[in-house]
């Protein structure tokens, strides 16, 4: 159990997370407008979004099936009988004065993601629901001194609220949390995850109580949308609900927003409770029922998600866990480790993915998907040192000539000579050089000082510009000293 010590003795967090996922889906929940980012304002617009009188909501089957696929990723219970109903509120942005959103009876139930912590211990958190609701517009407040400009392209795109059981309990539980749903997320594709652009943020439900206690009053941070922001507004805010409760005050329920430029929580409004809202059944649509023989359909087309794929990349490439939950956090990096893997060492294949790629990848700000070596070419490296054709120190010399100019490596040995020497005879007139060279140091061995051997090995390596075989010139230059 995760606690934080107070002035007045430990207290306790616990955190639940309300994430908006936005549907990939080409048009919106209720109409046919386009979903894409970056579009000019009020471009993707229907009548339908901007709720001029009269317009109907017609349900998009997409974002249905994207719901339906995301529970079953998630292990939730598939609700065949759902209902949409209104959400009453007023913003400037939100045209209809009401969000058809589901609260009673969602389309999905309650289920289950498992999270890794940094200690690499595991633990289930659960999911209370998931419904479908439509996404409200933008208000931008910095074009005019004096004016707010409305944008309605988002107004009506589908959003998945992924709503947790109050079992997080630390910052770090909490950034692990959303840190794996996005990834089931984008293996499944039903959400990018890009949390920049907006299409994936989460509400933070924060409370604090004495250890075993019942549950405190908590307080709702809006609209985060990065992991280390959600971080800093849980340990922030925390630590100001505990030192109000050790000062003998209470703390109120409200809602508060995240001030990144100066890492505080603050007042947003008082927290609305559900009958704030008026929810009713919304008119214009009917309950939505699904036909069970559709929602198997959706699940035979599940990939293998994330926890299956890092157990079998344990169990299949004998790799350790660590570095198979990095591998899998993303498919992208998951598929070019298999394909560099496949047939090959794949702790080799392993090493060289998350050391000598990820590295470079990550000095030249570049991503995987726009790696200049393929899976196939670092795999045709990782050949040529199991081969012997070089050694391990030729081959990142090789892979960085590789990362530059995105040849292959047969073709950079080649031009550049860099095949390993194996030939004994060759090593042997080298070693006897090095010897004949440093007969003060021949003697110091002989008297019993060991570690000069590796002196003679790194002179060796040294005179063959690195390519005579080292396990060669161990054994040849210990059958010399022999003598």
């Amino acid at each position: 159990m995760s606690v934080i010590r107070g002035a007045t003795g430990d207290w306790e967090v616990v955190i639940g997370l309300e994430v908006h996922a936005q549907v990939i889906s080409n048009s919106k929940l209720f109409s046919g407008s386009s979903t894409t980012f970056g579009a000019e304002p009020n471009t993707q617009v229907s009548l339908v979004d901007a709720a001029m009188p009269g317009m109907l909501p017609v349900i998009n089957r997409k974002c249905v099936e994207q719901a339906i696929r995301t529970g079953l990723g998630l292990n939730a219970r598939i609700n065949l009988y759902s209902v949409f109903d209104r959400k009453n509120y007023f913003y400037a942005d939100l045209p209809q004065g009401y969000q058809i959103s589901q609260y009673k009876q969602p389309i999905v139930g309650e289920g289950s993601l498992t999270i890794d912590l940094p200690d690499g211990s595991t633990r289930e958190i659960g999911i209370e629901r998931l419904h479908l609701e439509q996404d409200a517009g933008k208000s931008i407040h910095d074009l005019h001194p004096a004016k707010t400009f409305v944008d309605l392209n988002r107004s009506g795109v589908a959003l998945m609220e992924i709503v947790s059981k109050p079992d997080l309990r630390s910052a770090d539980e909490a950034s692990a949390y959303v840190t794996k749903l996005r990834s089931i997320l984008r293996y499944l594709g039903t959400c990018d995850g890009n949390m920049q652009e907006g299409s994936m943020r989460a509400d933070v439900n924060v409370s604090v109580r004495r250890p075993g206690a019942p549950y405190g009053t908590r307080c709702e941070i809006k609209n985060m949308n990065s992991m280390r922001f959600i971080r800093q507004a849980i340990e922030f805010e925390a630590r100001r609900q505990i030192d109000i409760l050790e000062d003998g005050g209470t703390i109120d329920q409200e809602t508060r927003l995240f001030d990144t430029k100066r890492g505080v929580t603050r007042t947003m409004r008082s927290k609305e409770e559900a009958h704030d809202y008026r929810y009713f059944p919304d008119p214009d649509l009917l309950p939505l029922e699904l036909d069970p023989a559709w929602v198997e359909e959706i699940r035979a087309t599940l990939p293998e998600l994330p926890d299956a794929k890092r157990e079998r990349f344990i169990r299949e490439y004998g790799i350790k866990p660590y570095d198979a939950g990095v591998l899998v956090s993303e498919q992208i990096s998951a598929d070019f480790f298999e394909a560099v893997a496949r047939g090959r060492d794949g702790k080799l294949a392993a090493n060289w993915v998350m050391g000598e790629l990820f590295g470079a990848l990550n000095k030249a700000g570049r991503s995987i998907a726009d790696s200049p070596v393929s899976a196939e070419n670092l795999g045709g490296l990782i050949d040529r040192i199991a081969d012997n054709t070089i050694s391990g120190r030729i081959a990142k010399q090789v892979f960085e000539e590789m990362f530059e100019t995105g040849a292959d490596a047969d073709t950079i040995i080649e031009e550049k000579g860099l095949r390993q020497v194996t030939d004994t005879g060759a090593i042997a007139e080298l070693v006897d050089q090095v010897i004949r060279d440093n007969p003060d140091k021949i003697a110091e061995i002989k008297a019993g000082k060991e570690k000069l051997k590796g002196w003679f090995v790194g002179q060796v390596m040294k005179a063959s510009k690195g390519k005579a075989n080292p396990q060669m010139v161990n054994q040849i230059l210990a059958e010399k000293l022999k003598d």
